[in-house]
């Protein structure tokens, strides 16, 4: 094959590779992202047949992460942030150094390595890959909850934990490995830094939060679509790209700071619409990019060092932040979901490994075992993630304040944009309401504005259960996830087969899966405003019909 069309092949068969094997994945129940890893092993070095160009995957897939760290900013204000540090820094830092602790004493006592390797083997296996905790929160509608900002805001203190890891390794080298770099070559290192990532922070609050929204306007007021797209592209990738460039830091950090301040804009959420396809479809490329660096040979050579490695990622790590939630007086259902989200790690650990290598730090051996210790966790991620929101959801749904015989009632599912305008126009109406929503603090909320709320997955049965559709009167599905409302409308019409469902839609499709559950009627929002701005076209005085007096 042409060398000239290696990028080509890659996008194509990794593509259609991952797509094959994320469906039988998906037919088998089990996470789609499964099968994107299995795609990266079949096109890597180590199986027979295709081999992808290994430096244009790990670029590609660089991309997908920096598109991620924007979107995510996107709704991520810098008060969520500031809200989240007292537990955030010194917990993400104390989970830190108990996996570095843990990673050490393996590689020193276990397969007798250096110190040096010990601590660069123990800081890979202690950071949590970004690319998977932000999907996992996200599939299950947690990252606008209290729990999921807690997870990001312990993400970002650990990127910029590596940040500075990463930096200081090369300083660090010399003295460990015998060279007699001295304290001062490593304070002096962690200064410059400290320095650079101040100065980026400070740029970014002085000038980029004024400028940022502002340009972002302009281009939106020119009326272009493709403009406006390219321009969301613009600044995520170039300030992503100038952060690693002027000051060192990753570039998944200064994607996010960027989304950050973009998310003082009105337009924040079409700029989120619009960089969803590329994100969705890099983020694809990362795992094959995972997949692509794993040598299955490691587990039948080295079986049990892999195991040790694993129970480190996902017991050692998990208990350890579990704990130090629990010891903040953070309730049980976030030590859980923290802890479920650690216990992977990515990116930021095949850096650190490969830098390792390179100085002659670390032993190849050890970067195949981070490498299979990411693989594997990765893997079974999802499901320590779907048994710890089983174990949560087994201790019973929150239910404060619905009455034990209530009846008539009409069951809303959702209080998120739309869902809480509609609640307040029903409870103004005196329509009786009970609320189902998975975010804890909406449903705080919802309480303290005087509705019943209960507090769950609408599409777990026991949640649903509270709300008592037996007894209901109708059902209103104002979730945007047309998949999500289907089970739950199919949940419902289990439960009340005269229970009337109404719900939301943003598509035809949608609103064919929909009446295809069982609901009686699905609204497709934007048919609905067509309509609204006909009826007020027809209500000016030129369109308007003449009164007919009476006869």
């Amino acid at each position: 094959m042409p060398h000239s069309t290696s990028l080509i092949a890659l996008l194509c068969i990794g593509f259609v590779a991952a797509f094959a094997l994320g469906l039988v994945a998906r037919r088998l129940r089990l996470p789609p992202l499964v099968g994107y890893l299995l795609a990266g092993v079949l096109v890597g070095p180590f199986t027979p047949g295709f081999v992808a160009d290994q430096t244009l995957a790990p670029q590609l897939a660089e991309v997908g992460v920096i598109l991620l760290m924007f979107g995510v900013g996107l709704h991520f204000a810098p008060r969520d942030l500031l809200a989240v540090r007292a537990i955030a820094v010194p917990g993400a830092l104390a989970q830190i150094a108990v996996a570095t602790a843990m990673g050490w004493a393996l590689a020193h006592y276990g397969l007798g390595w250096t110190h040096a390797a010990g601590l660069v083997f123990g800081l890979a296996l202690s950071v949590a890959s970004t690319v998977v905790l932000l999907r996992t929160l996200e599939d299950r509608r947690l990252l606008d909850t209290g729990q999921g900002r807690v997870a990001v805001g312990w993400l970002i203190v650990e990127d910029l934990a590596m940040v500075l890891a990463l930096v200081l390794l090369p300083a660090l080298a010399a003295g460990l490995g015998g060279g007699g770099a001295g304290p001062a070559g490593i304070a002096a290192a962690l200064a410059v830094t400290l320095l650079k990532v101040a100065a980026f922070v400070a740029v970014m609050l002085v000038v980029g939060r004024r400028l940022i929204p502002r340009l972002l306007a302009e281009v939106a007021a020119l009326g272009s679509r493709e403009l406006f797209t390219l321009a969301v592209l613009a600044i995520a990738l170039g300030v992503a790209f100038g952060a690693a460039l002027l000051f060192g830091v990753s570039f998944a950090l200064g994607a996010f700071f960027a989304g950050m301040l973009l998310n003082e804009s009105a337009l924040s959420h079409k700029a989120a619409a619009d960089s969803l396809p590329m994100r969705d479809a890099f983020a694809v490329l990362f795992f094959v990019s995972v997949g692509m660096l794993f040598d299955p040979r490691i587990l039948l050579a080295h079986p049990l060092h892999v195991l040790a490695t694993l129970l480190i990622i996902v017991l050692g790590k998990s208990l350890a932040a579990w704990a130090i939630v629990r010891a903040f007086g953070r309730p049980e259902a976030t030590a859980r979901t923290i802890a479920a989200s650690l216990a992977q790690i990515g990116e930021f650990s095949f850096i650190l490994a490969g830098l390792g290598v390179a100085l002659g730090l670390l032993p190849t051996e050890g970067r195949d075992l981070v490498l299979a210790g990411a693989l594997l966790s990765i893997l079974l991620n999802p499901l320590l993630f779907a048994w710890a929101q089983r174990r949560g959801a087994g201790q019973g749904a929150d239910a404060a304040g619905v009455p034990g015989d209530l009846a008539g009632h009409v069951i809303l599912v959702g209080y998120g944009r739309i869902g809480s305008h509609l609640a307040g126009l029903l409870h103004a109406r005196g329509v009786p309401l009970v609320l189902v929503e998975a975010d804890r603090d909406r449903a705080a909320l919802a309480r303290a504005q005087g509705l019943a709320a209960v507090h769950g997955n609408a599409a777990d049965p026991r949640v649903l259960q509270e709300a008592q559709p037996q007894r209901a009167h109708l059902a209103i599905l104002a979730v945007p996830n047309a998949l999500e409302a289907g089970e739950v409308v199919a949940r419902l019409k289990a439960a009340n087969p005269a229970l009337s469902v109404l719900a939301r839609a943003h598509g035809e499709a949608e609103v064919q899966h929909l009446l295809a559950q069982g609901a009686d009627a699905a609204v497709l929002a934007e048919r609905e405003l067509a309509h609204s701005l006909a009826d007020m076209v027809l209500a000016t005085p030129p369109y308007r019909r003449p009164r007919v007096a009476p006869g």
